[in-house]
């Protein structure tokens, strides 16, 4: 039986890093500054320049970064935030942490990012029925390719609302020419183990070209504190980036463009060699993707069903992101309209992701490759 293809492997991924990360690490037990140590700010500043941005602010997570980000606009109570229907759970918890309430929009049947027309009419919706007061609109970039910003961006501008790009699954991708990291009037990201630019634990960043709000967002990190610690200008929450996984992140940014490059050739030959038997991702116009998930469609949820047990059976992982659109789990059904999101609801239904990461072999991609022709066949 042909040894298991693992769907992440972070271990081989150790080994072929493992020397730069340990030297890294090394310098963090040598110094003792675990909390906000100097890797911490070498990190911002290179992550800044990368994409592109004035200002890069590391936090605990990728979830932190949205809170702060909103925190740092007072958003809370009676305000709507509206953000795709089909993506992780994590982009529509935070609203209602904070006290506002998540408002779930569509999304396009090609490209999975949110629909900005279904987006203008929701924005519609909430304004006539006067019970909220429109504040922001969350962009994902699905699976590592850009939402539609200049689209976002215009109805921002005309609505009054803030804009705020959520990266994590799309960091070191490319819109229209430009790194994601400066579309939104800020981006987050998460360092989750599992996005294409991971650390080692949890770990996320907020970029802006705003020197107050990156102030401001270094306060909320830090419980809110001033330019000492003990004073306290408002209410923060304790939202700090670990030194050592900054000193991780820095070790694996030197690779990063390559582990980039190397998710665009396996992306590519399942483009080439699936398309006539599976409906491979429509590629954004004039963009790249960082390819941190690669999902095809299947006709309907039975042959998905089919197909993984089958690739299962011959050691090849797959996932279904997501097999539940947000506004119909459990945890947010009650803050939804009620009203069908036919695209969303559809999609749960047939999407599968197939392995893509760096650490993936040709030899394994083309037996995936050729596991779900004989499948399809």
């Amino acid at each position: 039986m042909n040894t298991p293809i693992l769907f992440l492997d972070l271990k081989k991924q150790q080994q072929r890093l493992g020397n730069v990360i340990t030297d890294r690490v090394n310098q963090v037990l040598c110094h003792c500054q675990f909390i906000l140590g100097p890797e911490v700010q070498e990190l911002e500043d290179r992550l800044a320049r990368y994409v592109g941005a004035r200002f890069c602010v590391g936090v605990s997570s990728g979830t932190d970064a949205i809170q702060i980000a909103l925190m740092a606009e007072n958003i809370g109570a009676g305000d709507a935030v509206f953000l795709p229907a089909f993506t992780y759970t994590a982009t529509a918890e935070v609203p209602l942490v904070i006290g506002a309430t998540p408002v779930f929009v569509d999304i396009h049947p090609k490209t999975f990012q949110i629909d900005p027309e279904h987006l203008k009419s929701c924005i519609h919706e909430i304004k006539s029925s006067g019970k909220l007061k429109p504040k922001a609109i969350i962009g994902v970039d699905l699976f590592g390719q850009p939402a539609p910003w200049d689209e976002l961006r215009k109805i921002a501008d005309q609505e009054g609302l803030y804009l705020l790009d959520d990266c994590a699954q799309s960091f070191g991708g490319f819109y229209q020419g430009r790194k994601l990291g400066c579309e939104a009037d800020a981006t987050v990201t998460s360092f989750f183990p599992s996005k294409p630019f991971g650390g080692y634990g949890d770990g996320g960043a907020i970029f802006t070209n705003d020197a107050a709000k990156a102030e401001l967002y270094r306060s909320l990190r830090t419980h809110g504190e001033g330019k000492t610690r003990y004073q306290v200008l408002r209410t923060g929450m304790n939202g700090r980036l670990d030194t050592i996984q900054a000193a991780v992140l820095l070790a694996k940014l030197d690779f990063f463009e390559d582990e980039i490059a190397r998710r665009e050739e396996i992306a590519t030959l399942y483009d080439q060699h699936l398309s006539a038997y599976v409906t491979t991702p429509a590629r954004v116009p004039d963009s790249k993707s960082a390819w941190a998930i690669y999902s095809v469609l299947l006709e309907n949820e039975a042959k998905r069903t089919i197909m993984q047990r089958m690739l299962k059976e011959q050691g090849i992982p797959t996932a279904i992101y997501y097999p539940l659109p947000l506004h119909q789990q459990p945890a947010y059904c009650q803050y939804h309209d009620g009203n069908a999101l036919p695209v969303s609801e559809a999609l749960s239904k047939k999407i599968l992701a197939l392995p893509i990461h760096p650490e993936l072999t040709d030899e394994e991609v083309f037996r995936i490759i050729h596991a779900i022709k004989n499948i399809e066949a």
